[in-house]
């Protein structure tokens, strides 16, 4: 079946539709401080978020600043994030940004996308992610893998690289709601489209109600 993109009409209808259903959707990755969150948002990448939540209060507990993750020794850190996905390779990748943060930030972390796509194991996602949850500052949106499966379902985009299904969701989506349509996606996915089977009898863009998802790629649902 050909992929069919929907209108900028329907786009947005979709949008809104969205929006007011899961009017309370958050950031789901737990923190208190802007270091905690570029930690925690290093670690989530292809690892459920409840992982990550689980592991973070030890670490937390145990390193507050960028100058303790710098001075980490690996297997430390990795004694305490094993459950997450490539735990090896993010613990690098941890040590090797607190250390670039002493060295050119005096410790804090950046407030802007070119600085802190500069750190290792950041790119545009967990970048947005920092910017909008830590500082309020809001660029662009996060995709991440609930955006990429259901931007394409749904007909928001039919690109695969993530910056470019952030490029066509930033032409359909308000503005004001570029802070959570993430999150947004991500809460509609696991309650309703799910990831292989979507349960579009229950959908409130499905054939039961208004009708507006043209379903890209679904052979079975429920």
């Amino acid at each position: 079946m050909a992929f069919k993109l929907l209108s900028k009409e329907e786009a947005k209808q979709v949008v809104e539709i969205l929006e007011k259903e899961y009017k309370d959707a958050k950031y789901y990755l737990n923190f208190s401080t802007p270091i905690e969150l570029l930690v925690a948002a290093m670690l989530s990448p292809q690892t459920r978020d409840t992982v990550v939540n689980a592991v973070t209060p030890k670490l937390f507990a145990k390193y507050k600043t960028a100058h303790d993750y710098a001075n980490a020794k690996p297997e430390d850190l990795l004694a305490i994030v094993r459950p997450v996905t490539f735990a090896g390779n993010k613990v690098k990748n941890i040590i090797k940004a607190c250390q670039i943060l002493e060295e050119k930030f005096g410790g804090k972390v950046p407030n802007n996308m070119q600085d802190l796509i500069s750190l290792p194991g950041i790119g545009r996602k967990t970048a947005n992610s920092i910017l909008i949850n830590a500082y309020g500052i809001v660029e662009g949106i996060p995709v991440d893998t609930w955006v990429i499966k259901l931007a394409y379902r749904i007909g928001l985009s039919q690109n695969k690289d993530p910056d470019k299904i952030e490029q066509d969701l930033m032409q359909v989506v308000d503005k004001k709601y570029w802070h959570n349509f993430a999150y947004v996606l991500k809460d509609h996915g696991k309650a309703v489209c799910q990831s292989v089977v979507p349960l579009c009898s229950k959908c409130i863009l499905g054939p039961n109600s208004k009708n507006l998802c043209p379903r890209n790629g679904v052979t079975k649902s429920g």
